[in-house]
């Protein structure tokens, strides 16, 4: 059993588009230890999954260092951090090896694909579509545009 788990989403509201984290970690009793959500800027669907997994292994690198497992409802990325799929992409090359250098800090890391919205995926998608919602808010107030991406065609 797991010392903490951190499940881990993250999403972009057009790809690439303003982009959002959130990340809900627990103990090996599934107790919410910690919860956390933040808009990033602009980026894809898959940079935000690497970001909020980044943010879950620091989150739970500030405890002790015994074992992880790491939930997620991206499989690219846990392919990916298992090494069945090589990373090819050169922005998802610098995310992937952040990620693997801060597992290394860990006794034992592991990576589980699960449904979209199941269990305590669902609360970190909320976090994600909060933090989203609470940027557009802020750049509405501010009376700026929500972030325009031009797409190359």
């Amino acid at each position: 059993m797991p010392d903490l788990v951190v499940y881990a989403d993250g999403g972009a509201r057009g790809n690439p588009g303003p982009a959002a984290i959130g990340v809900v970690l627990t103990d090996g009793q599934d107790r919410v230890v910690r919860e956390h959500r933040e808009c990033f800027g602009v980026g894809t669907n898959n940079e935000a999954e690497y970001r909020a997994l980044i943010k879950g292994l620091e989150l739970a690198a500030e405890g002790p260092r015994g074992e992880v497992a790491c939930v997620m409802d991206s499989e690219l990325v846990v392919r990916q951090m298992t090494g069945r799929y090589r990373v090819r992409d050169e922005r998802m090359a610098a995310l992937h090896r952040r990620a693997r250098e801060l597992a290394a800090t860990f006794a034992r890391v592991t990576y589980e694909h699960r449904p979209r919205l199941s269990g305590r995926l669902e609360r970190a998608d909320e976090l994600v579509n909060r933090a989203l919602d609470e940027a557009a808010e802020d750049y509405r107030s501010s009376g700026m545009g929500w972030p325009h991406v031009e797409r190359k065609r």
